[in-house]
């Protein structure tokens, strides 16, 4: 019986050629899907992918077309490091992977193969087809009521239509829904030749998320403006603006900025989430002897507290925390900042408007007006601002601000460039502290592996340069272990869920003070440095690599190193 059974289903094979094995296994009802996908698994030597993701980007999804979706039995799944996650129903069929080979370096990306069930294939389906029939849907409802509106009334101006447009509302609530639910930081909607790409800035990298025709991109930018009252017959111009949305009972602030370019004005807008923005200390990933001096320098009365890094590195994070901290009915708390991004209670947050001569110097003067205990100054940009940020700490004041320097180490000659006397920097700059971001690993999936190779011995030498201190509280492990992003639903298969700062701080001492005085040079500042036992940011960031909250090649690539082109040497 048995036999006849397997000659039957050979037959049946042989005579339908496009049915597989494994269709005509589960047709037959013969095997449940899993175990036979579990067991076709073990054979290919592949990982199985059992569960679909939670949720799915459009940046990734467009990778991979629908039609050679549907074709291949071949769909992305996530990110994991700088691959696409490929799910695959048949991984053996030799025509698929050529498909996929051309695909990639057609569209330069590289990829990881796993293996899904048609259950989870068809689930990822479901969820492409929804992302694009909402904004598919949406325009052609802008296309059939533009024929319309043209029928019945004539040629309009740009804005007219665009206030009525209820499909480009839609297409805007997408573009901003899934931005919030991809955890962007950033959205970029970018005219070009031919398209309307939109980006969205994850853990600090850019992606494409989606395609839109040409023709809507005046009535896209006009909606963009409308939300944030600014002038919609304006194009010649940058214009800045801002407003709120709520999605799923939670206040969203949008940061908005547009740019006029030779294709058409580009829009640009910062998602403001209390929730991911507002942070305590902890939850920065200041510790240690950084944290130490930061709890020391905000209890002082008075005194100079700069923030530095590059854009993009968290300063202002860094400083909300700092006021949520320092926040309470004793103090008299006043920032100007450009723009207001959180808004905090209890404290009296002013936003400067150059354009109308409230800059941030005029603005300081006008704060010490206000009989303030405790000052915030978004960014010292100027000469003028430089000064004043030192007489507003020299006059009893505890006064916070952002600066531009690569590191802690540079922000005293910073200062003497801004035309700040060397004289009153010993007796107002408190502390300085450096900072960058870099990805955090996913806690669920996250794995020990044994570090070799470059990686290896760059935290051995990292480490034998540690300070004393540093180098007692941290051993390395023999065999040394580093951490690396594995990808799973929780994280949507990128292996990293959110960012984490890595810190370098330096206090002003009496030793400090008399190099300022005498022998400023960056030699004398970095012996100084040495002696105080300040921890790099690269260091610091080891640190946190070894206890498994980042990896190295993060921790190298925020500091500037050529980490790509460093550990290549491993594989050569």
């Amino acid at each position: 019986m048995a036999s006849d059974r397997v000659a039957g289903l050979e037959l049946e094979l042989k005579s339908n050629p496009k049915l597989t094995e494994e269709d005509l296994l589960l047709g037959k009802k013969i095997i449940d899907e899993e175990p036979l996908f579990r067991a076709k698994a073990q054979m290919l030597g592949v990982e199985l992918v059992k569960s679909p993701p939670e949720e799915l980007s459009l940046d990734v999804l467009e990778t991979i077309p629908e039609e050679t979706a549907k074709f291949y039995f071949a769909i992305p799944l996530g990110k994991k490091r700088s691959d696409i996650l490929l799910g695959m129903v048949y991984p053996e069929d030799l025509k698929a992977q050529e498909a996929l080979k051309f695909l990639a370096r057609k569209n330069n990306f590289s990829y990881q193969v796993v293996l899904i069930t048609p259950t989870v294939f068809n689930g990822v389906m479901k969820k492409y087809r929804d992302l694009k029939k909402e904004v598919g849907a949406a325009l052609q409802e802008f296309k059939d009521e533009e024929g319309d509106a043209s029928a019945a009334r004539g040629p309009q101006r740009e804005e007219e239509v665009a206030i009525g447009e209820a499909p480009i509302s839609k297409i805007v609530n997408v573009i901003l829904r899934n931005a919030i639910d991809g955890e962007a930081s950033d959205i970029h909607i970018e005219p070009g030749k031919k398209k309307l790409r939109v980006r969205f800035r994850v853990m600090g990298e850019l992606y494409s998320s989606i395609y839109l025709p040409l023709e809507v991109a005046s009535a896209v930018v006009a909606r963009v403006k409308i939300l944030s009252n600014l002038k919609i017959d304006e194009n010649r111009i940058p214009q800045d603006g801002r407003f709120s949305m709520k999605f799923d009972d939670k206040s969203i602030d949008f940061r908005v900025s547009t740019l006029p370019t030779t294709m058409g004005e580009k829009v640009v807008m910062r998602i403001l989430d209390p929730d991911i923005g507002l942070k305590t200390f902890e939850d920065l990933g200041l510790n240690g002897r950084n944290l130490e001096l930061m709890k020391k320098a905000i209890d002082d009365p008075f005194g100079l507290i700069l923030v530095t890094g590059p854009t993009g590195s968290g300063k202002s994070t860094t400083l909300y925390a700092v006021l949520q901290t320092i926040n309470n009915e004793k103090v008299n708390i006043v920032s100007l900042e450009d723009p207001v991004e959180y808004f905090v209670e209890g404290v009296n947050q002013s936003q400067v408007r150059p354009e109308i001569g409230f800059d941030f110097a005029n603005g300081l003067r006008s704060i010490l007006r206000q009989d303030p205990d405790i000052i915030m100054v978004g960014e010292v940009r100027d000469d003028e601002t430089a000064m004043l940020t030192i007489h507003s700490a020299l006059t009893g004041h505890l006064v916070f601000s952002t600066l531009h320097t690569n590191d802690a180490l540079g922000v005293i000659p910073r200062l003497i460039d801004l035309k700040v006397q060397g004289y009153l920097i010993p007796s107002t700059l408190t502390l300085a502290l450096a900072q960058r971001l870099v990805r955090r690993l996913c806690p669920r999936c996250k794995k020990q592996v044994p570090a070799q190779g470059y990686i290896k011995s760059r935290i051995i030498d990292e480490y034998n340069n540690f300070p004393g201190e540093a180098k007692k509280s941290i051993k390395l492990a023999d065999p040394l272990m580093v951490w690396e992003p594995v990808g799973c639903p929780y994280c949507k298969r990128q292996g990293y869920l959110g960012r984490v700062g890595i810190f370098e701080t330096m206090e002003m001492t009496s030793q400090l003070a008399e190099i300022v005085l005498k022998d400023l040079s960056e030699g004398a500042i970095n012996q100084e440095a040495k002696r105080q036992g300040m921890i790099s940011m690269r260091q610091d960031g080891i640190i946190k690599a070894l206890g498994g909250a980042t990896t190295i090649e993060e921790v190298l690539k925020a500091t500037e190193e050529d980490i790509e082109k460093a550990v290549s040497q491993d594989y050569e």
